[in-house]
């Protein structure tokens, strides 16, 4: 399969290490996002048991002891373990538009990107996706974007392990650089040239 180059001036040009911080943070605070955060322990207040004072405070040997749910006991209470948590964090909307600008950029310089009219099959079959997919990316991960995906479309693509479909409205840098290669409609295209209007800061 044979590839056009053609230029795209609605998208902005990043070149050198222009919005490579950009890109960073917010791949990291993505990550982030995506982590469950579900760890958790019990404090020596919500251990069972620890009702009666162990033994005496004085006359046995022993250092003395208030109750069995004392950290320092087995099966007692944690201290300062982990609850649960979200590890998200805030990204200006500005620093998301540049690192999105700058993901698709970088993709795009190194040729792992192309831009078709549209996703059709003649019918939802897996076997009739496959080979125009291995045409244009015969290996690695494959990141399709459009604005919205036929039913026929998901039926044939949903079993690919290889092959994500993401809504252009919804796509971030993470996804972008994630993936080995990305293909994205003409309608994926000028909704993604909406979401980089950024071009006023210098």
């Amino acid at each position: 399969m044979q590839f056009e180059e053609k230029e795209f001036p609605e998208f902005p040009e990043l070149g050198k290490d222009k919005g490579q911080i950009a890109l960073s943070f917010v791949i990291k605070m993505l990550q982030a996002a995506r982590r469950q955060g579900n760890a958790c322990t019990k404090t020596r207040g919500e251990v069972s048991g620890g009702g009666k004072k162990p033994w005496r405070q004085k006359g046995t040997g022993m250092a003395r002891q208030g109750s069995r749910r004392s950290p320092i006991w087995s099966g007692g209470g944690v201290v300062f373990g982990p609850k649960p948590r979200s590890y998200g964090g805030k990204v200006n909307h500005r620093v998301r538009q540049l690192a999105l600008a700058k993901a698709f950029f970088d993709c795009a310089s190194i040729e792992k990107a192309c831009v078709m009219e549209s996703f059709v099959v003649p019918q939802p079959k897996t076997r009739a996706l496959c080979p125009v997919l291995a045409r244009i990316a015969p290996e690695g991960r494959l990141l399709l974007v459009d604005t919205q995906f036929s039913n026929d479309f998901i039926l044939a693509g949903r079993n690919l392990q290889r092959v994500s479909m993401v809504d252009a409205a919804m796509v971030n840098a993470l996804d972008i650089v994630y993936n080995d290669f990305c293909i994205l409609t003409e309608r994926a295209v000028a909704v993604l040239s909406q979401r980089m209007v950024w071009k006023a800061v210098s």
